[in-house]
């Protein structure tokens, strides 16, 4: 094995360890090698020698390539957390900067499509809670009202976990 394919390897071992130490998960830690992966491809040498410039063509390559927000943003954090703990170069991330990801706003549906999916449910008991849901305006999201905040503070209180307080 030659030098070089040795220190990838070393290096590689050394962000696992930094992960394993932090705890992040498989998934993530997963992402942030093939994000590290990717950089060293586009790079052609090992992600380590990268300059300020050598990062900044990596993003616009991958913003010409098509990538979305949100997996610019995944590789991003990746390549961060490699610089900054596995490298230790706080610099070298210093102008790469997570883009600004749009957000949709939700679909809502007609008084006719909303009868039309109520009506499509067979079972009255299944109409009955689709019509109790969409008239209280429950979605699609999990603990995404005002009313779900309010419960999350409330549970990080702690007069309010002991039973005291207002």
């Amino acid at each position: 094995m030659d030098q070089s394919k040795q220190g990838v390897t070393l290096l590689r071992q050394r962000m696992i360890d930094d992960m394993r130490m932090r705890k992040l998960s498989d998934k993530t830690q997963s992402h942030y090698i093939r994000a590290v992966r990717q950089l060293a491809k586009f790079l052609g040498r090992t992600p380590d020698t990268a300059t300020v410039e050598d990062l900044r063509n990596y993003q616009l390559h991958l913003v010409d390539h098509g990538i979305s927000p949100v997996s610019l943003n995944a590789a991003i954090t990746g390549l961060k957390f490699f610089f900054e703990v596995t490298v230790g170069d706080v610099e070298l991330m210093a102008k790469m900067q997570p883009v600004r990801v749009p957000h949709r706003l939700p679909v809502v549906l007609s008084r006719e499509e909303v009868s039309r999916l109520i009506a499509a449910t067979g079972n009255l008991k299944h109409q009955t809670a689709l019509s109790v849901a969409y008239g209280a305006g429950l979605r699609g999201q999990r603990g995404g009202g005002a009313q779900g905040r309010r419960h999350r503070q409330r549970a990080h209180d702690p007069a309010h976990r002991t039973g005291q307080g207002p």
